[in-house]
């Protein structure tokens, strides 16, 4: 009580002025005069018309907090998003290497891409499965777009895979409408070449360019590309042949290991005749 004595005693000035004015507006309140009701309704309009003006000018902190909820909505949601469309893009994937699943009379091993060789002359890929999986060297890999290289080094839960974009692979090709056969190969840029092919036989742009019989590593029609192009150097005796591959090899994450062994019968006759 006494502390509430000193403060006022302190502010004595101020609590003074605060009662007269509060005096004066209680007396305002009470007087009917028509001077005073003139006068409040004055005020009254000036303070709706002030509460008015006011009213306008946005809130700042609630603006800033309204701001900060509604772009945390909008990273989850954009998350949520994502997540959606990863989603959809794995079915669409996985719809693809069910169907060639179906279309292969081999048995086939899916596996996942967990690894991509830096080095642009040596493409090579590293895959999840290995010979506990039944992978062994020389085995073909596909997607649902075709062709994608082969096996060369196995462990027992990963094997590195050789694409068909690389300097030393080969394989046996076949132009599919004209039967026109050559080597497939690949000597840098994005397209592959079709080698060994010779000027008088017929090749044409678009044409689908799949696996030979002739192969001993991989089975017959598998598609490898289109023909984008085709020229004729003077005095060559074959045709340059570009193909436009059919997989997108910057884009692999899943493939299949067709688990494919050659005729041992066959590979050890033609051996013998070429030695």
């Amino acid at each position: 009580m006494q502390r509430l004595f000193f403060i006022i005693r302190l502010f004595k000035e101020y609590v003074l002025g605060a009662s007269l004015v509060l005096v004066s507006l209680l007396l305002l309140s009470l007087n009917d005069n028509s001077q005073i009701r003139q006068i409040r309704s004055m005020t009254l309009g000036f303070v709706g018309t002030l509460q008015n003006a006011v009213s306008f000018i946005p809130n700042f902190f609630a603006l800033k907090a309204e701001n900060s909820l509604l772009r945390k909505s909008n990273v989850d949601l954009m998350d949520e998003v994502n997540q959606l469309r990863e989603a959809r893009l794995e079915n669409l994937r996985l719809r693809g290497l069910l169907g060639l699943r179906e279309s292969i009379n081999y048995p086939i091993v899916a596996a996942e891409v967990v690894g991509k060789t830096s080095n642009p002359q040596r493409n090579t890929i590293t895959l999840n499965v290995g010979t506990d999986a039944g992978i062994k060297p020389n085995m073909p890999i596909v997607t649902d777009r075709g062709l994608v290289g082969r096996i060369i080094a196995t462990s027992a839960n990963y094997s590195i895979g050789q694409l068909v974009l690389n300097r030393d692979f080969r394989a046996a090709a076949k132009i599919q409408r004209s039967r026109v056969d050559g080597i497939l190969a690949w000597e840098g840029g994005q397209n592959s070449l079709l080698k060994n092919v010779a000027k008088t036989l017929d090749v044409g742009v678009g044409d689908a360019v799949v696996t030979s019989e002739y192969s001993s590593m991989f089975p017959a029609n598998i598609k490898i590309g289109v023909v984008a192009k085709v020229t004729e150097q003077p005095g060559d005796l074959f045709k340059r042949i570009e193909i436009s591959n059919s997989v997108d090899f910057s884009k692999l994450e899943e493939v299949f290991v067709i688990q494919y062994h050659p005729d041992p019968e066959r590979i050890q006759l033609e051996e013998k005749i070429l030695r």
